[in-house]
C-alpha cells in the first residue's frame, strides 16, 4: 500500500515540472442498480448549516485512480493547499496501477483511520461502492472528483466541466482541424474509466450530427493511462489505419505519448491530434507542429474544489442536496446540482496563441 505524507511547496512543484497525466473506470453490474435513495435520505437525516463554521483540524484523504500520476499529483496538491487555508490535514493514498479493485482496501484502511472525508477519483464507480458505504455508515463524508462514483457511494461529485461539453468540443476541435472529413479514432484511458467512457459516448452523439457525415470513428484505443502502452496504440492505430484523419486523446498521459510518436513520424502534422493535457506538457508539440490544439481545466483548481466540497460536507455546512451552496475559497461560492454534481466549469482551449500565458 502506498501512502504518501501531507503535501508540502516542493512537491507540489515538483508535480507541476512533471505534469503529464491521466483523467481515466466503469463497469455495468449489480452495484450499478443500486437506488441512490437510500444515500439521498442519509445526505438529509440532517440539515445543512450553511453559516457552520468549518471544522478545525479536518483530516481529508485524497484518493486518486493511482500515485505517482503528475495529474493526480497537481490535483490533489491544490486540494492540500486548501485544506491548510481551512485548518485542516491532507494527504493522498492509493494504488501503483488504476485496476478496478485496487482502491477498495484503501478505502478499508481509511475507515479504520477515522478520516473526516475520502475525496475519490474512481477507477470504477462501482467496484467502491461498498466500501465507501462502509465509510458513510461510519460517518464519513464522501466525495467523488475527477471521475464519479455510482451515486450510492458518494455525498459529492466535483466534476471538471460538464461531460457533454468535453465529449462535443473535442470532436469540434478536430473536424475544424481535417476539415470535416476522414477517419479519426480515441486513444482512451482504460475500458471501465467512467469519465472517458461518458465524454466518448457524447463524441458519438455528435458524430452523428449531419456536419460530420463525412467523418468516420474507426477505432477506441485504451493505453491504460500507461505512457509505453498509449506510445503503442498510437503507433497501432497508424499501421491499422494509414489513412488516419486525426486522433482524440482525452487522457493527458495517452495525448502526450501520441504526440511523442507523431512528432517523430512521417504523420506529423498530416494526423491531426486533440484532447486532454496540459500546457507546460504540450507546449512543444503545439510549437513544433505536431498539435494544433487541446483543451483541460486547471487540475490544481478541481483538487482544491473537492477539498473545500469535503470541508463544508464534514463541517454540516451542505449535505449533497440539489441547491446548496458552499464557499471555495479562492474560486468563489459553487451550487450543488442535480445528482449531487458541482461543476468546476468550462475548459480553456490551448494554441499557439495562448499557451505560453498558462504555467500548469
Amino acid at each position: 500500500m502506498t501512502t504518501r505524507t501531507p503535501w508540502r511547496p516542493t512537491a507540489l512543484l515538483a508535480g507541476l515540472v512533471l505534469l503529464t497525466a491521466a483523467c481515466g473506470g466503469t463497469t455495468k453490474s449489480d452495484v450499478a442498480q443500486q437506488s441512490s435513495a437510500s444515500a439521498t435520505a442519509a445526505a438529509s437525516s440532517a440539515a445543512a448549516d450553511p453559516n457552520a463554521p468549518v471544522k478545525q483540524g479536518l483530516k481529508i484523504a485524497f484518493l486518486p485512480k493511482q500515485v505517482n500520476n503528475p495529474y493526480f499529483t497537481i490535483a490533489d496538491g491544490g486540494g492540500a493547499a486548501a485544506a491548510k487555508e481551512f485548518g485542516g490535514e491532507a494527504k493522498e493514498v492509493g494504488p501503483s496501477e488504476a485496476s478496478a479493485s485496487s482502491q477498495v482496501s484503501y478505502i478499508n484502511t481509511l475507515i479504520q483511520q477515522k478520516q473526516d472525508a475520502i475525496v475519490i477519483s474512481a477507477n470504477d464507480p462501482n467496484a467502491v461502492v461498498p466500501a465507501l458505504t462502509r465509510a458513510r455508515a461510519a460517518g464519513i463524508k464522501v466525495v467523488s472528483y475527477d471521475s464519479d462514483t455510482a451515486p450510492a457511494g458518494r455525498h459529492v461529485f466535483v466534476n471538471q466541466a460538464g461531460a457533454e461539453d468535453l465529449g462535443r468540443t473535442e470532436v469540434q476541435l478536430l473536424a475544424e482541424q481535417i476539415g470535416h472529413k476522414g477517419k479519426i479514432a480515441v486513444l482512451s484511458a482504460t475500458p471501465n474509466a467512467t469519465n472517458q467512457n461518458t465524454w466518448i459516448d457524447f463524441m458519438k452523439d455528435e458524430l452523428k450530427k449531419p456536419e460530420y457525415k463525412d467523418m468516420e470513428l474507426v477505432k477506441v484505443a485504451y493505453g491504460n493511462d500507461e505512457d509505453q502502452k498509449s506510445f503503442t496504440e498510437t503507433q497501432g492505430l497508424l499501421r491499422s489505419y494509414p489513412d488516419l484523419a486525426g486522433i482524440i486523446s482525452p487522457t493527458t498521459v495517452g495525448i502526450a505519448a501520441a504526440a511523442r510518436y507523431l512528432s517523430d513520424s512521417p504523420y506529423k502534422g498530416k494526423v491531426k491530434l486533440t484532447g486532454l493535457g496540459t500546457p507546460n506538457q504540450l507546449k512543444k508539440f503545439v510549437k513544433d507542429g505536431t498539435i494544433e490544439a487541446f483543451e483541460l481545466w486547471n487540475p490544481a483548481d478541481l483538487g482544491y474544489l473537492a477539498s473545500y466540497a469535503a470541508a463544508a460536507l464534514a463541517s454540516g455546512q451542505i449535505t449533497g442536496a440539489e441547491g446548496e451552496k458552499f464557499k471555495a475559497g479562492k474560486l468563489g461560492e459553487y451550487t450543488i446540482g442535480a445528482k449531487g454534481e458541482v461543476l468546476l466549469g468550462k475548459p480553456t482551449v490551448f494554441n499557439k496563441e495562448n499557451v505560453d500565458k498558462f504555467d500548469f
